[in-house]
């Protein structure tokens, strides 16, 4: 599809008239019109502003020109994964794995391969084929070029590690000590908790990224153990393969 016909259906879909568009980023209604007949198109500027507004990539409004992948760990992008930045507008360098609210969640690079590795092992590479194809692919993305300058200087890590702490000083009974905490999407592990009076209830939010893990508990009784965290609390769960028969352990804040 071409930007003129992208921007008209992104605005019907949203309900919005050319003169309702015009106000919320801050043009005429005659400067919308221009772009829906291809007259003209929006400035780089005016491209933020509707991006913003329509939760889509500038990459998407021109039509998809451009094939992103996450400069950080190679996975191919999609506006649903794309990260964020710390003002909420999309990154379209990064996914949201890699990339969360502003901050890098990787800084070693053999980190991010044993995470990405069961991934690649279920998509039918053998485990040495895989880590050998990361170990040549990553230090050409721009994310691991720049590292130096884009590291926050071990911040998110010591935050990582005080959360670990955190979590293991719980003593949550079957559960096995906590080593490694991963970046982790609201939308793929945001279970469905059930409530004494019958009600079910979840607490994450689905575009948020937050980290967590799976463990396996220590009774050999079937289920595991997940967890989650970021800066507000802390949850502890348990559920069968899946994610069946989730059941709320622990939800501290912090």
């Amino acid at each position: 599809m071409e930007t003129k016909d992208i921007l008209r259906e992104l605005r019907e879909k949203h309900g919005l008239t050319q003169e309702q568009l015009a106000e919320r980023v801050m043009v005429t209604r005659q400067a919308v019109s221009r772009w829906e007949t291809g007259e003209t198109q929006p400035n780089t500027e005016t491209l933020k502003l509707l991006s913003k507004e329509f939760d889509v990539s500038i990459n998407t409004l021109l039509g998809s020109p451009r094939k992103l992948i996450c400069q950080c760990c190679g996975m191919p992008l999609q506006d649903e994964i794309i990260g964020r930045n710390q003002d909420g507008t999309l990154n379209e360098d990064y996914c949201k794995w890699c990339y969360a609210d502003g901050t890098y969640t990787y800084s070693d690079m053999d980190d991010l391969i044993r995470v990405c590795l069961p991934n690649m092992v279920r998509e039918g590479f053998s485990e040495e084929q895989a880590r050998t194809y990361m170990k040549e692919m990553l230090p050409n993305l721009d994310y691991w070029k720049r590292h130096e300058e884009l590291s926050d200087n071990g911040r998110f890590d010591a935050f990582k590690k005080q959360l670990i702490k955190e979590i293991n000083e719980l003593h949550v009974d079957g559960m096995p000590e906590v080593k490694a905490l991963n970046a982790l999407v609201g939308k793929y592990v945001n279970l469905e908790y059930p409530l004494p009076n019958g009600a079910k209830v979840k607490f994450l939010d689905d575009g948020t990224t937050y980290l967590g893990n799976q463990l396996e508990s220590e009774t050999g009784e079937g289920f595991c153990f997940g967890v989650l965290a970021n800066m507000d609390f802390i949850l502890v769960c348990t559920y069968e393969k899946d994610g069946e028969n989730p059941k709320l352990i622990l939800y501290k804040k912090r």
